[in-house]
């Protein structure tokens, strides 16, 4: 059901960015203008009241068992001893009840509390968004007004975020993820099954999608009350079964094609390297403790506590991990506490990564990050939180992973992404490695380490102890380089770097021949402007490819491994 306060537009005689009422399917995104939630104050800043008016309490909670429940004294007999002591300690409070102010007290707490409700809704009828066509709009701010606008045709995804709190109460905020650095519009908070409908319409509308019987389609009714004394009821109404049953039970969610289980995710990071420096820690500081070196409990204790604050912190971040394919793109939900659902559109990864630590060979597992752009300063702490499409996985999962990231790879490439780039090199080996002669550089890996140009991606193979296999979409390419030092030329190679949008992915590989890397530099240069030529990521819903005039691109030729040129 729609919140009947949600659902209210506001006068506004700008309706010439209005959607087609047959793409969009909440009646929030009809290019007027609409108010957030009226919760929206109390969870923005209002739990920040409650903190301070907790602090206080917790301060004279001493005071308050002695003058209001004396039997519950820690010692009844020395309460008159307390309550003296507490007259001349000089205090505030010791002040009002001295003159005997308490009517006065009692006012100017409930001026306080009108002043800060008036502030929270001036706050709330001044917060506004917007849907239309082309962009989703944000105002905010009372005295100092602050407008945010994203491009549909510039949005890399859209994120749905639960904390604790407002899950309780029902209700959700949207991150339209934006194409730069803090470019992000939020819309915080918007009741749960609201904001599913919202962003499915933002996407909708970002796709380029145009229904043929958008005219015939009618825009459903809000079913809002009309005085707004009962929409404010109703409002709290919900808010209270929201507190008692939840909201996710209405939220259909598509089912996920991996699964982990419970005891993989808590192992994956007990067998890690943060455990072991962790374990380390510990014993330094018993070990120094024992020796009676203090100074170091007061050094590494709060390091080891932050430490295990983050170890706890990632697990929890990484339960209810859910990952499916939807008509707009990739579903990603994970989250414990705070519940984060965002969806990936299709060509919004700029770069994919698969990771299999030392410690996790032994068990099969595997890790996936990727590349994209967040819409989120570098200074948030939470800047990287959305670049782990796979926690932990088998090499079944990640193989189900990489079909949904890149649905556009052909099926026959899968067997040689998988096979050769994961646990490479094999007899029949494709990818171009390093020379023999440039062994000095990498002794371990040097037979691993390589490259192989498909039609659709650059595929980099590195580490031997750390295993590593970066794909790099041609389409998204920025640049492509090549680098070149005195011990290189010495040897005859030369280091190659990818330029994407800035990730955990590594894009960069060491002493390859310097024929292969010129050969790949021309190879690479072709076969994006092709693959750029072709893609349809921004608007993927829309139909209809630019014809191709060139040859599929070829695997890049060259020395292969063990082959030194003449």
């Amino acid at each position: 059901m729609t919140d009947p306060l949600d659902a209210a537009p506001l006068p506004s005689a700008d309706a010439h960015g209005a959607p087609p009422p047959g793409l969009v399917r909440s009646p929030l995104s009809d290019g007027e203008w609409h108010r957030m939630h009226p919760l929206t104050p109390l969870l923005r800043g209002g739990l920040f009241l409650l903190v301070v008016i907790g602090v206080v309490v917790a301060n004279l909670r001493d005071r308050l068992i002695v003058l209001f429940l004396p039997n519950f004294a820690p010692d009844a007999a020395d309460g008159l001893d307390e309550y003296e002591e507490f007259e001349r300690s000089g205090d505030p409070i010791d002040w009002i009840v001295a003159n005997n102010l308490y009517l006065l007290a009692v006012l100017a707490v409930l001026v306080v509390l009108v002043v800060l409700i008036v502030l929270f809704t001036l706050s709330w009828r001044f917060h506004t968004f917007r849907i239309t066509g082309d962009d989703v709009e944000v105002r905010s701010g009372v005295l100092f007004r602050t407008q945010r606008r994203a491009p549909l045709d510039r949005v890399q995804g859209v994120n749905l975020v639960r904390p604790m709190v407002a899950r309780l109460l029902g209700l959700a905020k949207l991150e339209v993820v934006g194409a730069g650095a803090d470019a992000n519009v939020k819309l915080e908070y918007l009741a749960t099954t609201n904001a599913e409908a919202v962003r499915a319409d933002i996407l909708r509308l970002a796709s380029g999608r145009r229904l043929a019987d958008a005219a015939a389609a009618g825009s459903p009714g809000t079913g809002a009350p009309r005085g707004r004394v009962a929409a404010l009821s109703q409002t709290v109404s919900r808010g209270v079964t929201g507190l008692i049953e939840g909201d996710e039970a209405p939220v259909a969610e598509p089912e996920s094609v991996v699964h982990i289980p419970l005891g993989r995710l808590v192992a994956s990071h007990v067998v890690s390297m943060s455990t072991v420096v962790f374990v380390l820690m510990v014993a330094g500081v018993a070990v120094a403790a024992s020796f009676g070196v203090s100074w170091v409990l007061f050094a590494y204790v709060p390091a080891i506590i932050g430490l295990g604050v983050f170890w706890v912190r990632s697990i929890t971040r990484s339960l209810r991990y859910a990952i499916a394919p939807t008509p707009d793109g990739v579903r990603i939900t994970f989250g414990l506490f705070t519940t984060t659902t965002e969806i990936v559109p299709p060509g919004r990864i700029h770069a994919v990564e698969i990771v299999q630590p030392v410690l996790w060979r032994g068990f099969g597992w595997w890790r996936i990050r990727i590349n994209r752009l967040s819409g989120r300063s570098a200074s948030e702490s939470n800047a990287d939180q959305f670049t782990t499409a796979l926690p932990v996985g088998t090499r079944t999962d990640v193989e189900r992973v990489l079909r949904l990231l890149k649905p556009e790879v052909p099926d026959a490439e899968w067997g040689l992404i998988i096979g050769e780039g994961l646990t490479g090199p094999g007899e029949a080996d494709p990818f171009t490695t390093m020379p023999r002669r440039a062994r000095i550089l990498r002794p371990f890996s040097w037979r691993r380490t390589g490259f192989l140009l498909t039609p659709d991606l650059l595929l980099m193979r590195r580490g031997l102890i750390w295993r590593t296999l970066s794909l790099l979409p041609l389409a998204r390419l920025q640049s492509f380089g090549a680098h070149q030092g005195p011990i290189d030329r010495m040897l005859g190679v030369a280091s190659v770097r990818a330029h994407v949008v800035a990730g955990p992915v590594d894009v960069r590989l060491p002493a390859l021949d310097r024929t292969s890397v010129l050969a790949l530099l021309e190879d690479v240069a072709h076969a994006s402007v092709r693959a750029a030529a072709v893609d349809r990521s921004h608007r993927w819903a829309q139909t209809g490819q630019v014809p191709v005039t060139d040859a599929p691109p070829t695997p890049s030729t060259g020395p292969r491994r063990d082959e030194d040129p003449a």
